[in-house]
Parts: C-alpha cells; structure tokens; sequence
C-alpha cells in the first residue's frame, strides 16, 4: 500500500485550463493530468510537523499564515474535475487546491523571511524531547526531526522560489 502523501505541482495557467478543456470534452472524463516530475514535489507528511514547529517556535501570524497557506493551498481556483472518478488525482484525500500566480509570489516572499535555523533551535537538543514537542511521529523520522525538518522546509521555500520566478501557480493535493 502507497503512502498518502501531500504533492504539489507548479504549473502554468494555460496547463490548467487545457486540463479543464480536457476533462470537460473527454468521454471519460480524463483530464490528462501529468504536469513534468521536474515540477512536482512530494512534501511527505511534513506539513503538520512544520507548523508545529513553527507555532511552538513562535513564528508570527503571518509567516505561519504563508507555511499554512504553502502546505494547504487556496480553494478560489475550481479544481474539481482533477478529482472526478475514475481518474481523481486525490482520491484518499480532500480535493486539490491551488495558488494564483500573485498567491505563490507573497507565500514565496514570506517563506524566503523565515528562518529555519532559528525556529530548528529553539527545539530541545535531544531528538526525543524535540519529536515530543513537534508531536506527530516527528521523534521517528529518518534522520532525526531538525533534518526532516530542515529538509522539507527548504525543498517548499526552493520550490516556491522557483514558481514564483517563472511565474507559475501551484496546484496542491495528497495522494
């Protein structure tokens, strides 16, 4: 069995909507989802872990509000033909979700403000005690949770990063 895991592509708006075009005058309603591996990335579990991190850390509002928003996406864009049987991208979790061109340019500002080292040492230094702060398996990770953490956090601000250069929205799903 696969693990459910969250995904996120970068994609132009043309792709989007010859996906849309596609399901709507497909006879099996296939949407020829396939956006290039070079701009996917699967986050794993870690969005859970990065905001815990991040609330018990202290991070402000608005940086936790842009991690929020990078992990969870908007539900302004109709993504709903991505999830229709028998070719549903998600279909062990809720409905994709996306970010506009100008939402992935402020999550990629607020991101790249972060400081990632400085909310990893605020953990305690053992990596149990730190797992039992973040919670959710974190004491179990490869690695240890600073490195899961760090790694996760900085391949999300890189891909970010690299959206909002080319000008790209984001689409989000677990699967």
């Amino acid at each position: 069995m696969m693990a459910v895991t969250l995904q996120l592509a970068r994609i132009p708006a043309e792709y989007l909507a010859a996906c849309r075009n596609t399901a709507s005058t497909s006879p099996s309603r296939d949407h020829h989802w396939e956006p290039p591996a070079c701009d996917a990335l699967d986050l794993d579990w870690a969005p859970v872990p990065l905001a815990r991190l991040s609330e018990a850390a202290g991070l402000d509002e608005v940086h936790l509000g842009a991690l929020r928003r990078a992990t969870a996406g908007d539900t302004t864009l109709d993504l709903g033909f991505l999830n229709t049987g028998p070719h549903a991208i998600a279909p062990f979790g809720p409905d994709p979700t996306a970010l506009s061109v100008s939402q992935v340019a402020r999550v990629c500002e607020l991101l790249g403000q972060i400081d990632i080292s400085a909310l990893l040492a605020a953990l305690p230094i053992d990596d149990l005690e730190a797992g039992s702060v973040i919670g959710y398996g974190a004491d179990q990770f490869t690695g240890g949770p600073r490195e899961y953490l760090l790694t996760h956090f900085s391949a999300l601000r890189d891909f970010y990063t690299d959206a909002a250069r080319r000008h790209l929205l984001v689409v989000l799903w677990w699967g």
